[in-house]
């Protein structure tokens, strides 16, 4: 039994109809490799954004220029923060980092410290497939996948136009699903631009 979509082939067949059904199955939606999103991978773009390795961060500590200054997310998830040395970051909002840097300040060096965390550069995305220069590039707040393979050149001849597959990270699990090129994207997201079947 050959299933894809809303189409179900059973029973004996022929080869020359087998194949005919094959390949009705491989035209109907690319149904070859195809894995919708999951509800968290929609959810995702709708939550406060979660801090990640490549992140570059604004760190104010008013009245405090010794502290103040732009600080990277490493590899491991931290920022060295003076003082308090390293920081956790992976995973946590900007709120919730103001909340550590400000508790650990207090623990012996200010006694009421005022901090504020943003954003300076988001890391960054990457973009494969039929688009004219895949590659990494910067990710902007409120980007879609459309504004993406713009950035990356356009689409080649053979893009399928209508959708693309983006590789998500979300709360440390790795999904991947297919979206609309309308869809948001996400810093971090991998974004890969399928060939058109005719």
């Amino acid at each position: 039994m050959l299933i894809c979509g809303a189409t179900t082939v059973s029973g004996s067949y022929t080869f020359p109809k087998l194949l005919a059904a094959a390949m009705t199955a491989l035209v109907l939606t690319g149904c070859s490799g195809y894995h919708p999103a999951p509800k968290a991978f929609h959810e995702a773009v709708i939550q406060p954004y979660q801090l990640d390795a490549g992140d570059r961060l604004r760190i104010t500590v008013f009245e405090q220029d010794g502290l103040t200054g732009i600080y990277s997310v490493d590899q491991a998830g931290y920022i060295a923060f003076p003082l308090v040395g390293a920081v956790a970051a992976r995973g946590r909002t900007v709120q919730q980092l103001e909340a550590t840097i400000a508790a650990e300040l207090r623990k012996g060096f200010l006694r009421d410290p005022d901090v504020s965390v943003e954003v300076d550069r988001y890391r960054s995305f990457f973009i494969m497939g039929e688009v004219g220069q895949a590659g990494q590039y910067n990710y902007v707040a409120g980007m879609t996948v459309q504004n993406a393979i713009a950035i990356a050149g356009g689409f080649t001849s053979r893009a399928n136009q209508r959708n693309a597959d983006i590789t998500r990270k979300i709360n440390g699990e790795v999904m991947t699903g297919r979206v609309l090129i309308s869809d948001p994207i996400m810093a971090g997201d991998t974004i890969y631009v399928r060939e058109r079947f005719f």
